[in-house]
């Protein structure tokens, strides 16, 4: 890269990915360093070798980027292994330890060892690996069928990502007190409370002088 190539003349490719036909090393050099990038060799036993002008430090970061990608698309493989005479307690603790690496994303691989005659009873290992795949259900698929291989019968499940159930609508906000007095309606001013007036059959006027002399 850039100083380190020191063959002359090169065949050179632009950051365009166009070509640009054989020049000497130092001409090429001298346009990277323009452009900002580096004048790197790709193919270097070709005659004359195959340069190309890039910006290296992000071509080693899409590399990285692309290797990442493609390791995390890599599903671990997990066995588990089992007799056909393992017993409930056993067989139990084998079960989680596959549903740990079912949910962990990695694949298992089941395998039944067959010893002596119990090779002449291979429907009881199909049977215990039907129930298997029946008792996990949806979260696993059968990536590989039960096959024989010698004294073995292997059967690969793998992990189903199954849809998450749509949130529940959130419940509308209860208003804002302010809000409350708001919407109240306003009452109007206060009406002056007339009292009636009094007849004058219920009040009659006093005349006169009263008489202190007359009788009852």
């Amino acid at each position: 890269m850039n100083e380190q190539v020191r063959i002359s003349p090169i065949r050179l490719i632009d950051h365009e990915g166009e070509q640009r036909g054989v020049l000497p090393t130092d001409e090429a050099r001298s346009m990277a360093r323009d452009l900002g990038m580096d004048l790197v060799e790709i193919s270097p036993t070709e005659r004359p070798p195959v340069c190309r002008i890039m910006d290296y430090g992000k071509f080693k970061y899409d590399q990285k980027k692309k290797q990442k990608q493609r390791t995390s698309h890599i599903a671990v493989l997990k066995e588990v292994r089992m007799r056909p005479k393992t017993d409930t307690h056993d067989r139990d603790i084998k079960m989680n330890r596959a549903v740990r690496f079912l949910d962990e994303g990695s694949k298992v691989q089941f395998t039944m060892l067959f010893r002596g005659r119990e090779r002449a009873h291979q429907e009881v290992g199909l049977a215990i690996f039907k129930g298997i795949v029946e008792e996990l259900g949806e979260q696993v698929k059968v990536e590989r069928a039960p096959r024989l291989e010698g004294r073995r019968l292997t059967m690969v499940l793998a992990p189903v990502k199954l849809a998450k159930p749509p949130k529940p609508p959130k419940p509308p906000k209860a208003p804002k007190a302010t809000e409350v007095a708001a919407a109240e309606p306003t009452a109007g001013p206060t009406q002056p409370v007339q009292e009636p007036a009094s007849s004058a059959e219920e009040n009659p006027p006093v005349t006169g002088t009263p008489d202190m002399h007359a009788v009852p």
